[in-house]
């Protein structure tokens, strides 16, 4: 069986761990350090294990058209595109201070790199891992760039065919194997429909050597759960403190409460899915013997009585014997005097339980 396993930021990930969960923040911060800060200790609170940002050098990354155009949307904070963009980013001193802030309280600060100047950016400010966006799949010499740093990548494929997805894996594998694919659908957000989450199984069979994730951009939380049901051992959440804020990602990402609730019922259904190893539970057996039943008499039985069908009732608690060995009875010779509603013991007919469990067998 293939070892599919990561260590990011010294937290490993494999079929055998709890869910990674990345509290993608984005540009919900809205350019505000202090926010930005609140929303790491949010996240961190609620159980994820890292937050991620993302990384433009808008510039070097649009067109002088794209960048200057008119942005008209209510969800501007300028009158230009790149003026919009530039608003969001934050300089070299404030990623060093949140940074120092996700490092002093304990959780993994990553991002995503938009092009090859945010990408030496980030290597710059030594950051433990990188994300590749689903709209860069096709960017391969971006991404083999990035892959020669040598840190975990995390390459998100929504929009992508499998030949797209193939093709990255087939050039990133021999440079960097420290890689996870995520399924994704690049709606914001996506319909249910257009979900896919059994796309996990397929990664999982055609990728064997690496963990698989799920870049969610529903709203909810339920559909993790599938996502980890369907093999996916890493999730990415878009996370805020307001869905109300500014900004196209605020209405569908989770807040500090969903977070909270998404990585307690993760862990909670990796215990309970438990080793496929059927047992009982000491938590069981009070249970089950007030539901349960014994072999009872019917009425006053003499010694020497031969135990008829109609001798036997079968009655709660189910402190005695079990009804399966009700045919072992039938026919047998009391030994002693059974009372009215009295419990059958195997002494009553002269076996032994090991004998009675034998004649099951016969």
């Amino acid at each position: 069986m293939a070892n599919r396993e990561m260590v990011v930021d010294g937290i490993k990930i494999s079929d055998n761990d709890d869910m990674y969960v990345i509290a993608e923040i984005g540009q919900n911060h809205e350019g505000d350090v202090q926010k930005c800060k609140d929303l790491f200790d949010a996240a961190k609170a609620a159980g994820a294990h890292s937050v991620k940002l993302q990384k433009r050098d808008n510039r070097s990354l649009y067109t002088k058209e794209y960048y200057n155009q008119p942005y008209n949307s209510e969800n501007a904070y300028a009158a230009t595109y790149g003026a919009h963009r530039e608003m969001l980013e934050f300089d070299r001193d404030e990623w060093i201070e949140l940074r120092d802030h996700a490092k002093k309280i304990g959780i993994t600060l990553f991002s995503t790199a938009w092009d090859y100047k945010s990408a030496d950016f980030l290597e710059d400010l030594d950051m433990p891992a990188y994300k590749i966006a689903s709209g860069d799949l096709k960017t391969l010499p971006q991404i083999k760039y990035i892959a020669k740093f040598g840190k975990p990548m995390f390459i998100s494929t929504g929009g992508a065919s499998i030949e797209d997805v193939q093709r990255v894996y087939d050039e990133i594998m021999p440079i960097n194997p420290n890689i996870c694919i995520m399924q994704c659908t690049s709606g914001y957000p996506p319909t249910f429909e257009e979900l896919n989450i059994r796309v996990i199984e397929t990664y999982r069979e055609k990728f064997p050597e690496i963990p698989i994730g799920f870049s969610s951009h529903d709203s909810g939380i339920a559909m993790a759960m599938l996502g980890y049901m369907c093999g996916a051992r890493v999730l990415e959440k878009h996370f805020t403190l307001n869905r109300a804020w500014k900004g196209t990602d605020q209405a569908f990402s989770l807040e500090p409460n969903g977070l909270r609730r998404l990585v307690r019922d993760l862990q909670r259904a990796r215990a309970a899915l438990g080793d496929g190893v059927k047992r009982t539970y000491d938590s069981e057996h009070a249970p089950l013997i007030k539901m349960g039943k014994k072999l009872c008499a019917t009425s006053d039985l003499p010694a020497g009585h031969t135990i008829t069908e109609a001798d036997i009732a079968l009655k709660s608690p189910g402190d005695g014997i079990a009804p399966y060995f009700q045919d072992v009875f039938v026919g047998k010779t009391l030994t002693k005097a059974v009372a009215d509603d009295q419990a059958f013991t195997f002494e009553d007919i002269g076996l032994t339980e090991a004998a009675a469990n034998e004649a099951l067998k016969a």
